[in-house]
């Protein structure tokens, strides 16, 4: 059982500053630091980490054929990492001493995928395998199609969420991975956490719904079925690739055997580790690390 990732891969262009440029302002950086990032990315790279075989589809330009290596260093198969003639999709960021940011995002090539491409890499897996989604890069519901009449599992993270995402064909979705805005989002009510959960799962009564809540754990639902798990407490330092680290470890958890609320503490020790560290990538952790 095969895994494909398909989704963003960004350089992130991280720069040190005083304070955020206004307009018309020109200040000097004391320090910068290129990193790999994208949630597509970031999302590979947990699943391998959780001891999951996985490849990484995308689309990056020649600034960015260093991201396949260092993806590859992570344990990441990057084989169908398209490339072309233009950039990588970038993140700029500025952050302050104390933490304030603010962030530049071109889309680059994870925008520049096409329906060839789709149909080259699906050839690759079969009923059974896995697809894993984000909402970074584009010709997403032509992707679930695609992968759907392949009879693949398709796991789906709606983020960052827009309008937009109401209007794909999530009823062909296995697995639905949200925060509190994106669950929000998807219902199209205002209320708890239960009662947004039990929306969704009447909406889609074929989809395993889990809900990521913060400091408040995680909930799961499908039809009549509710799991929660509570959060594994730590010091937060950064909380970057806490959902992306879920999801992985979920995910994983789940291909290897483990029941759902098993898979949800698992993901949840999994991304406690994760913001108690600096950075993305680095600081999510190996399945060696979790300790119950």
């Amino acid at each position: 059982m095969k895994i494909l990732s398909y989704g963003s891969i960004n350089i992130d262009l991280v720069y040190q500053v005083p304070h955020i440029v206004r307009p018309g302002e020109t200040i000097s950086s004391s320090d910068s630091t290129r990193f790999a990032g994208g949630k597509g990315a970031n999302q590979s790279v947990a699943l391998a980490k959780a001891g999951a075989e996985v490849w990484h589809a995308g689309k990056i330009g020649e600034d960015g054929l260093w991201l396949k290596d260092k993806l590859e260093t992570y344990g990441v198969k990057s084989e169908l990492i398209k490339s072309y003639q233009g950039p990588t999709g970038q993140a700029i960021i500025q952050v302050t001493s104390d933490a304030e940011n603010s962030i530049i995002l071109l889309g680059g090539g994870n925008q520049k995928i096409t329906k060839k491409e789709i149909d080259e890499t699906l050839s690759y897996f079969e009923k059974g395998d896995y697809l894993v989604l984000q909402n970074e890069i584009n010709l997403i519901p032509e992707i679930i199609k695609a992968a759907k009449d392949k009879e693949m599992n398709i796991c789906l993270n709606p983020a960052p969420f827009s309008e937009s995402i109401c209007s794909w064909p999530l009823d062909l979705v296995d697995i639905l991975i949200v925060n509190e805005l994106e669950a929000e989002g998807l219902s199209g009510i205002s209320g708890s956490f239960d009662e947004i959960l039990n929306e969704l799962t009447m909406k889609y009564p074929d989809t395993d719904i889990v809900m990521t809540l913060g400091e408040k754990g995680a909930n799961y639902g499908r039809n009549e079925l509710r799991e929660h798990v509570p959060i594994t407490k730590t010091k937060a330092v950064d909380t970057t690739a806490a959902g992306d680290t879920f999801l992985g470890y979920y995910l994983a958890s789940l291909i290897s055997g483990y029941k759902v609320k098993e898979a949800m503490e698992r993901a949840s020790k999994a991304s406690s580790i994760t913001v108690s560290r600096v950075g993305a990538m680095d600081s999510i952790p190996r399945v060696e690390e979790l300790q119950f």
